[in-house]
């Protein structure tokens, strides 16, 4: 009898031990161990997996130690290569009149004219490249960087994800829009709109 008695405290004990810890929360440390410890691993370049775009329309962009991407811009614009009507001096072609014009009745609403004018942004020596303050060419991929000499505070923004638009969430990698996907270049501004909606609720709230 006595040598069964160790064996049934020991069983007891067990029990009691598995039972006290049973649903006890797992206590860390300080908030960054909690979330690497509830972290994902998820791929850097896992895009794919989502299926709304392939790492082919894209372009990834590495700015500040953040990773996202964009999506392909030449591919979008119409005229594109400019330099198939851009064969001459801007002046000569609107001399000779060739007829319809894509874009020359453009006016730009960005800036004073002594500030900004088409080549503020446009190199009449390189249509297929944008043009950046110091002259040097910006691919139209990258067109955000042009954008980003001036608005430096936007672009910060931007790149952190609290400017603009996240087209593919945050829980892979992510999609945002470009700067000119939500603003016309020539004409920045976003005019002001009225909501798609009457809000009646608003309404009886201010009575």
């Amino acid at each position: 009898m006595r040598s069964r008695i160790p064996f049934k405290i020991l069983g007891l004990s067990l029990i009691l031990f598995l039972t006290s810890c049973k649903g006890r929360k797992k206590e860390y440390h300080n908030i960054i161990d909690k979330i690497k410890a509830h972290s994902v691993e998820n791929s850097r370049d896992g895009i794919e997996e989502q299926s709304l775009y392939s790492l082919n329309d894209l372009v990834a962009i590495d700015e500040n130690d953040i990773h996202f991407y964009i999506k392909k811009r030449k591919g979008s614009i119409k005229s594109y290569a400019c330099s198939e009507c851009h064969n001459k001096p801007v002046e000569q072609l609107q001399k000779e009149g060739l007829g319809k014009k894509a874009h020359w009745d453009i006016v730009i609403n960005h800036a004073d004219t002594k500030t900004m004018k088409c080549t503020s942004c446009h190199n009449g020596e390189d249509m297929n490249n944008l043009n950046s303050i110091t002259g040097d060419p910006i691919d139209f991929d990258h067109s955000y960087k042009l954008c980003g000499q001036c608005h430096i505070k936007q672009q910060k923004d931007w790149i952190g994800g609290a400017h603009g638009k996240n087209i593919s969430g945050w829980k892979s990698a992510r999609v945002s829009k470009l700067c000119v996907e939500c603003h016309n270049p020539h004409q920045p501004q976003i005019k002001n709109r009225w909501p798609s909606r009457y809000n009646t609720v608003m309404v009886e709230e201010r009575k």
